[in-house]
């Protein structure tokens, strides 16, 4: 008996372990068969002429091409092949419709999206294309959909296989411009201006009266950094705590970056050195993609020798440099969205008030197809004037708004049609300061902190961006709507927006922080991210007046918070009958100040 169970359970094993192996092997040629194809020869309908993609020991591909058309061709071709599935997915956030391939997950981000309306903005830019950026990025979509219609499906990616869509009757749509245009309104999003602390200081005002506002939600330091030195009674009412649930992509908080350029009279070698790290939401695989635009030859007829890192879904290199210049970029974040309550006319729910007069609302039917359903999900998307109506959206029942479920309209540069596109094109093939500011007056949404080094020796800085003037308030709180007291009456001309070249100081740095001071003639936001970062890297810039690169490299890696240094002397003092709270104290108390991953302290 006992023989014939050992024999059984050897069987057993045998059998499972051949199982495994089995399942492993079909594991490593499921992955395996998704690999692009990165040697030999492809025939590719459309190309004007030979192209050349070299991949370097680190997977980066550079493009050499003879002219734009193929240049742009060949990298929406290498952006398909490495990241389809991301270009999926990134347009169907875009667009609203994740519920297709989601179902009821992808719901609540649909409604958003459809309500906010970013596909129908993309699509009147796409309506407004100049010639050039329009054929970019129809030669973009060319590779995009020679990669899609030179590929067996089951070979798009492994995350189709993981979502159950090969061997359905799922099929990638072919890439359009239009796909292009609205990733670029995601983005704007994520690096958006202050629409959920406007809710947020309503929110407080309202529980804990106005003065509370200035407490819980501080403004700027006036001791901390700027990065360019310059010489009405808000409506406010409750809102929901629904209101500040997340939606499906995600607040955009607990993001940021840094930046900063140094003059050749404080390096090492005596030329610039420009630093850039951009604090984007933490995604797999990356938001960036790497790559180099080579013309062969660089001329008039092709003017690209440019190498960065590029988003997938978008032709051209956002961050990086030329032949001639270098460039990075820090999210600015101007104010660019007001909250404007409306009221609504007690006969005629599509009406609302316009300096005492009703004027309709603009409805557009929506239709959200969702995985699994037989039926559309029907989303009704009114806007007034001043933008798209987002309490649907934001949460919370009609009981909860305790000021009558009066509609919130939004109004966002980034829903206005703009020129984002042209201004990469232009950036990319500069070829000095004025050009690089030329490329950036087209620079719109999102409104950017762009630092800039030449191979002459220069450093500069320029924010550029559509950024509105109002007629009274400071856009902090949500406004009346009904009359016109609160317009937008224009926005910031270029040429007034913040800018530096050569400063006497031989760097410029920013991390988010105040870019100018309260004086500044135009109000670009009251919502500053805190100068502790830009603080950090002026200190150790200034520390050093030869710096390296490999210094410049130690100071990206510098994991000293310098807000530490103003809360811990308060903590210090404390004690606690608590345990766990005295445990806490004392790892503050043992803490060195660095902000390394194996300490406790960092981590209380």
């Amino acid at each position: 008996m006992y023989r014939r169970r050992r024999r059984g359970l050897l069987v057993f094993i045998i059998v499972l372990v051949v199982v495994i192996l089995a399942a492993a092997g079909l594991g490593v040629v499921v992955v395996r068969r998704q690999f692009p194809q990165t040697e030999g020869t492809l025939n590719l309908p459309g190309l004007q002429a030979p192209v050349e993609i070299y991949r370097d020991q680190l997977g980066i591909p550079h493009i050499y091409a003879s002219n734009p058309h193929d240049l742009f061709m060949a990298q929406g071709f290498v952006h398909a092949q490495d990241r389809f599935w991301q270009m999926e997915f990134s347009r169907r956030i875009g667009s609203g419709r994740l519920a297709e391939v989601l179902g009821e997950a992808g719901l609540d981000s649909d409604r958003f999206i459809r309500t906010i309306g970013w596909a129908r903005t993309a699509a009147e830019e796409v309506e407004r294309l100049d010639a050039e950026t329009r054929g970019i990025l129809e030669a973009y979509a060319e590779g995009v959909n020679a990669y899609l219609t030179t590929t067996d499906q089951s070979r798009l990616g492994l995350e189709f296989v993981m979502f159950g869509l090969i061997g359905t009757d799922f099929t990638p749509e072919p890439w359009t411009p239009l796909n292009t245009l609205t990733w670029g309104k995601v983005m704007a999003w994520n690096l958006r201006g202050n629409m959920d602390k406007e809710l947020l200081r309503a929110y407080i005002a309202a529980r804990a009266g106005t003065a509370a506002v200035a407490q819980l939600v501080p403004g700027y330091r006036g001791d901390y950094p700027v990065i360019v030195p310059h010489p009405s009674q808000a409506t406010l009412d409750a809102v929901p705590d629904a209101a500040f649930a997340p939606f499906f992509l995600g607040s955009g908080s607990d993001i940021g970056s840094n930046n900063w350029v140094i003059s050749g009279s404080r390096t090492e070698s005596g030329m610039p050195i420009l630093a850039n790290d951009p604090h984007l939401g933490i995604q797999m695989p990356s938001i960036w993609y790497e790559v180099g635009l080579h013309c062969e030859p660089v001329g008039r007829d092709c003017p690209y020798e440019v190498f960065g890192s590029s988003f997938p879904g978008v032709p051209g290199v956002i961050i990086g440099h030329n032949d001639r210049i270098a460039w990075g970029m820090t999210n600015l974040g101007p104010d660019v969205q007001d909250l404007f309550i409306e009221r609504v006319n007690p006969q005629n729910p599509h009406q609302y008030e316009v300096d005492g007069e009703w004027v309709d609302m603009d409805i557009i039917r929506e239709e959200i197809r969702v995985a699994g359903q037989d039926e559309p999900v029907v989303v009704f998307a009114r806007s007034t004037r001043h933008g798209p109506i987002i309490n649907d959206i934001v949460g919370g029942e009609e009981e909860e708004w305790s000021y009558g479920w009066e509609p919130l309209a939004l109004s966002w540069t980034a829903l206005q049609p703009g020129t984002i596109n042209r201004a990469i094109f232009l950036l990319d093939r500069a070829q000095n300061w004025d050009q690089f500011r030329e490329a950036l007056s087209y620079w719109d949404v999102p409104s950017q902190n762009f630092v800039y080094a030449d191979v002459d020796g220069n450093i500069g800085y320029q924010a550029p961006g559509r950024i509105p003037i109002r007629r009274l308030g400071d856009g902090t709180q949500p406004v009346p709507g009904w009359n016109s007291e609160y317009e937008w009456v224009d926005y910031i001309p270029y040429d007034s927006l913040p800018r530096a070249f050569n400063p006497p100081e031989g760097y410029i740095v920013t991390a988010n922080n105040a870019v100018v001071r309260p004086d500044f003639p135009f109000l670009l936001t009251r919502d500053w991210d805190p100068g502790y970062r830009a603080q950090r890297i002026i200190e150790l810039i200034e520390a050093d007046p030869s710096l390296s690169v490999a210094d410049v490299q130690a100071i990206q890696a510098d994991s000293t918070p310098v807000w530490a240094r103003m809360v811990l002397p308060y903590l210090a003092p404390l004690s606690s009958e608590n345990a766990r709270v005295a445990e806490a104290l004392d790892l503050l108390r043992a803490w060195d100040g660095q902000a390394v991953r194996d300490s406790a302290g960092a981590a209380v």
